[in-house]
Order: structure tokens, then sequence, then C-alpha cells
């Protein structure tokens, strides 16, 4: 069992920014990839960021691109999501998710390739 906790989330006027982590405890060793993901009102939960474990490898959705950058500390067995440059539309539910197992690029970005995940923090961004 991973446990997972989301910290950092709150209020930010648009052009902002926003760093919220994830810190990981119990079996973190088995653990091979961190994904961010977010769920606005009325919408369903989407890919916003994963990184691996062990190297370190990215992934990004487009809206995110160049704005969002994922780090992972692992001394810690934090993972962060700093967000820079954020809009209105970035207002949402943020979720850290963790896997055990291999996974591609394309698996990573799917919310179902997921074991482990976190209650969430709200982020909000005002206009």
């Amino acid at each position: 069992q991973v446990q997972l906790v989301e910290s950092g989330g709150g209020l930010v006027q648009a052009g902002g920014s926003l760093r919220v982590s994830c810190a990981a405890s119990g079996r973190t060793l088995s653990m091979y990839a961190m994904g961010w993901f977010r769920q606005a009102p009325g919408k369903e939960r989407e890919f916003v960021a994963a990184i691996t474990w062990s190297t370190a490898y990215t992934v990004y959705a487009d809206s995110v691109k160049g704005r969002f950058t994922i780090s992972r500390d692992n001394a810690k067995n934090t993972v962060y999501l700093q967000m820079n440059s954020l809009k209105p539309e970035d207002t949402a539910v943020y979720y850290c998710a963790t896997r055990r197992s291999f996974a591609t690029k394309y698996e990573l970005q799917l919310r179902t390739e997921y074991t482990y995940w976190g209650q969430g923090t709200q982020v909000t961004v005002s206009s």
C-alpha cells in the first residue's frame, strides 16, 4: 500500500504561480511513476503531468506544456508540480497518483493505469 497526501493548493490570480506537493508513504520502493491529474466541476479527470521515479522521465499534457514543471525528490518521496502563468481554466482539484509497474509514455497519461490516489487539493485561479 502507498499513501499519498497532496498539499499547496490555494487561490491565485491569473498569471500567478503556485506549487503543489504530493508526499508518499508506505511501500514507496515499489513506485515506478507519479502522475498529476485534475478535475474541474462537471468535467472528467484529466492528465496533467507524470514523472518516473528512477530516471525522472517526464510527460506533459499539451495544455500545460511550457507552464507547468513536474519534479521529484527521491529522498523525501515527494513530487512537486510547479505551476506558472496560471489561467482561470486551470482551476480544478489536483490529484496525485502512483503506479508500481513500467508504463509507456501513452500509459502514463491514462488515469486507469494508476493504482493509488491522494485526496486532492483545490487550485483556484481568479481572472
